[in-house]
C-alpha cells in the first residue's frame, strides 16, 4: 500500500465521479450503493480488493451526511424516535458488531435474504389489497417504539459487518405502521453516524484509495441532490411510495441471497480496522 505522502494531493478520474454520482442517486432512493460500487470496481479492476472496503466508507462519508441533513430537514419524523433510532444503531455498531463478526457471513445473508423476501411478499399483498395496508404514522409509541429501537440496534451491528440496513429498516418501520418515507431520515441519519466513524479507522490505516474516494464524494453529492426531489415527490403519493419500498426490499432480498450463494460457506464477516 502506498504511503500517504505518495497519495496526496489526489486527482479523481471522471469515471470515479460518475460512479459516485450514479450510485449515490440509487442510494438516495433507498436501493443502497455499496454492492453497485463494488461491482463497478471489480469490472474495471481498480482499486485492489484490499482497498475497496475503506474506499467505500471514506468515499461515502460526506455524501451520507449530506443526505441525512436533507431528509431530516424535509421529512418531519418524531424527533424522539429519530434520536432513539440513531443512538440504538450506534450502540449496535459499538456493542453488537463484535458478536455478529463471529458469525458466518453466509448464514447472516441467507437469514436476511429470506426475511426480506417474506417482507416483500407481505407488502405486495398489502399493496394489492389482499391484506389491510400498513399505517402512515410519522412516530411510534409504547411497544412499537421499543421494538423499533431494538431492531435498529441489530441493524447497526449488521451494517458494520457489511449487511446493508436500508431495506431491513424500511421493512421494520412499515411493519410497525409508519409511513414509508419515514424510514429515509432514520436510515440516512443512522448511516450518517456510523459510516464517518468507520471511515476513521481506514483513514488512520491508509487502507483506501484516496483519488477514488474523492471522486465518490464529489459525484455522491451531485447524485444525492438529483435524487432527493424524486423521493420527496414520491412521499406525497402513499400508494406509489409503498410500491417503491416493496421493489427496494425485493431487490435487496434477491441480491442478498445471490451474495450468499456466491460467498464461501465459512467466510467470516469483514472487519473495520482499529
Amino acid at each position: 500500500v502506498a504511503t500517504r505522502k505518495q497519495r496526496w494531493p489526489v486527482r479523481p478520474s471522471t469515471g470515479d465521479v460518475v460512479i459516485g454520482g450514479v450510485t449515490s442517486f440509487l442510494d438516495t432512493l433507498g436501493i443502497g450503493n455499496y454492492a453497485q460500487i463494488t461491482a463497478l470496481f471489480k469490472l474495471r479492476g481498480y482499486p485492489p480488493d484490499e482497498l475497496i472496503p475503506g474506499t467505500l466508507n471514506v468515499g461515502n462519508a460526506v455524501g451520507i451526511l449530506f443526505s441525512a441533513a436533507l431528509f431530516i430537514t424535509a421529512v418531519q419524523v418524531e424527533p424522539t424516535l429519530l434520536m432513539a433510532m440513531v443512538i440504538s444503531a450506534a450502540a449496535g455498531a459499538w456493542i453488537g458488531a463484535g458478536i455478529v463478526s463471529r458469525m458466518r457471513r453466509r448464514l447472516i445473508q441467507v437469514f436476511m435474504g429470506v426475511a426480506l423476501l417474506l417482507a416483500a411478499g407481505f407488502f405486495t399483498m398489502t399493496n394489492l389489497g389482499v391484506i389491510p395496508p400498513t399505517g402512515s404514522a410519522m412516530g411510534l409509541a409504547g411497544w412499537r417504539f421499543a421494538l423499533a429501537a431494538v431492531g435498529n440496534f441489530v441493524l447497526g451491528a449488521l451494517m458494520c459487518v457489511g449487511i446493508g440496513n436500508y431495506a431491513p429498516s424500511m421493512a421494520l418501520l412499515a411493519f410497525l405502521g409508519m409511513h414509508p418515507i419515514a424510514a429515509y431520515p432514520i436510515m440516512m441519519a443512522s448511516d450518517g453516524v456510523l459510516i464517518p466513524v468507520a471511515s476513521l479507522g481506514f483513514l488512520r490505516s491508509g487502507r483506501f484509495a484516496p483519488a477514488v474516494a474523492v471522486g465518490l464524494t464529489l459525484g455522491g453529492i451531485v447524485g444525492t441532490i438529483a435524487a432527493f426531489p424524486l423521493v420527496k415527490m414520491l412521499g406525497d403519493h402513499l400508494t406509489l411510495m409503498r410500491w417503491v419500498v416493496t421493489g427496494v426490499i425485493g431487490y435487496a432480498a434477491i441480491a442478498m441471497l445471490r451474495s450468499a450463494r456466491a460467498s464461501e460457506p465459512d467466510a467470516p464477516v469483514p472487519t473495520v480496522p482499529e
